[in-house]
């Protein structure tokens, strides 16, 4: 995209204040997931899309693991009656974002994690290790 298309696009501060909002009704930050875990366990699935050897490294508790290049065949394991929150490494990785998409295309409620994994960890909320020998694969 040009510079002058940039600009242009831009100054459409209305469609840029409805994207942003609309962005922010699927986000959720680690501090409103810790309150939801805190009280509304019963209500999402927290979905780890990130590579094995991450996961057992540490993870969210109660994150499901389902790597994003299973997700598809696998989303029989999750639940349309329940919000499906999914992370990955960090805000800039894409995998969380593909896999909300591919889970709302299935028509599953699903919002992504701000910040992921890293974003997380750096609120020094709890994280779970993973024995290799206890983690079924």
């Amino acid at each position: 995209m040009k510079h002058e298309d940039i600009l242009k696009r831009t100054k459409d501060t209305s469609k840029a204040k409805d994207f942003f909002l609309e962005k922010l009704a699927f986000m959720i930050g680690p501090d409103r997931l810790k309150h939801f875990m805190d009280n509304h366990l019963e209500d999402f699935n927290l979905i780890d899309v990130r590579d094995y050897e991450d996961y057992i490294k540490g993870h969210i508790p109660y994150a499901v693991h389902i790597p994003f290049e299973q997700l598809e065949e696998q989303l029989v394991q999750l639940s349309k009656d329940k919000i499906n929150i999914v992370y990955s490494y960090s805000f800039m990785c894409q995998k969380s974002k593909k896999a909300a998409y591919m889970l709302a295309d299935e028509g599953y409620p699903v919002m992504e994690l701000l910040g992921g994994f890293k974003g997380w960890k750096k609120r020094d909320f709890d994280i779970i290790e993973t024995d290799d020998a206890e983690y079924p694969n």
